[in-house]
């Protein structure tokens, strides 16, 4: 499914998008344990195992949510987790490589997923850490921290007046 206005697709996650993922997880995780003094092999090793608790994570409290993959030109460049319930879309992840970062692919993902939400005049959720950068365009998108757990804030972007989307943030099948 195409993403308006920017040149990347949305598919369906499959298994063989596994090292992709793991790579991503490292790109994003990764950068929290440099200069920390660990030996290249025990930092991998360790963003290997926390890679995999996630997947078990996500399968366990998430079983039923979208899990996207973002490509662009059929190369993966991200992720895009999105739960759906009746209280609320919770972004569960969202994440790209770092060289599709910093342009606006994130944001018009997040348009689509608040957009969705506002047709159904529900909230969209996000944990996100309070050292992550994201959280300023999370902020520019309306979110706002109404409660931390640990590390992260657990943002909320309240439902705003109907906004037409130009597709749903859902893959077809």
């Amino acid at each position: 499914m195409p993403v308006p206005g920017l040149p990347v697709c949305l598919r369906r996650e499959a298994p063989e998008d596994a090292p992709f993922l793991a790579a991503l997880f490292a790109s994003v995780r990764g950068p929290e344990f440099e200069g920390n003094g660990w030996p290249d092999e025990v930092r991998d090793a360790f963003l290997a195992d926390q890679f995999r608790l996630q997947v078990i994570h996500y399968a366990r409290f998430y079983a039923d949510a979208d899990f996207l993959i973002v490509e662009r030109q059929g190369v993966p460049i991200g992720r895009l987790y999105i739960h759906r319930s009746s209280g609320d879309h919770r972004i569960v992840d969202i994440s790209l490589v770092p060289e599709a970062r910093s342009q606006g692919i994130g944001g018009a993902l997040l348009d689509m997923a608040c957009a969705e939400a506002d047709r159904l005049g529900r909230p969209v959720s996000i944990h996100v850490e309070k050292y992550n950068p994201a959280q300023r365009l999370y902020r520019r998108k309306g979110f706002v921290p109404v409660g931390e757990s640990g590390p992260s804030w657990l943002m909320i972007r309240a439902p705003g007046p109907e906004v037409p989307a130009e597709a749903p943030v859902k893959a077809g099948a």
